[in-house]
């Protein structure tokens, strides 16, 4: 029997590994939306609480927190995080010469 395991090396992108449609895109969302959730639970505010404050429901805050980004456009997440007392810098410059396209990346 033959005990070997195949690994196959990341991209650094599990969404581009996976094969999703706007990989660096949902990514991108991730890394915010992970962003909020740090923040929220550094502030340790409840449900009720965050909702008041982000100006959504109750049940938004729990989808956003469960990671389901789709409910959200960048826009609104972004509006979270101003919400949240954070400001957002946005540089836009040429890519990479790596790189076949121009990504999108976020720092915090």
């Amino acid at each position: 029997m033959n005990d070997e395991i195949l690994v196959t090396a990341s991209s650094g992108n599990v969404f581009a590994d996976l094969g999703i449609n706007n990989a660096e895109k949902t990514l991108a969302k991730a890394k915010i939306g992970n962003r909020i959730c740090e923040l929220i639970n550094e502030r340790q505010l409840t449900l009720y609480t965050a909702s008041e404050l982000l100006g959504i429901s109750e049940e938004k805050i729990s989808i956003l927190i469960s990671g389901l980004l789709q409910e959200f456009d960048s826009d609104q997440l972004f509006q979270f995080l101003n919400y949240l007392d954070q400001d957002i810098e946005i540089v836009i410059k040429p890519k990479s010469q790596q790189s076949k396209y121009g990504e999108i990346k976020i720092v915090y």
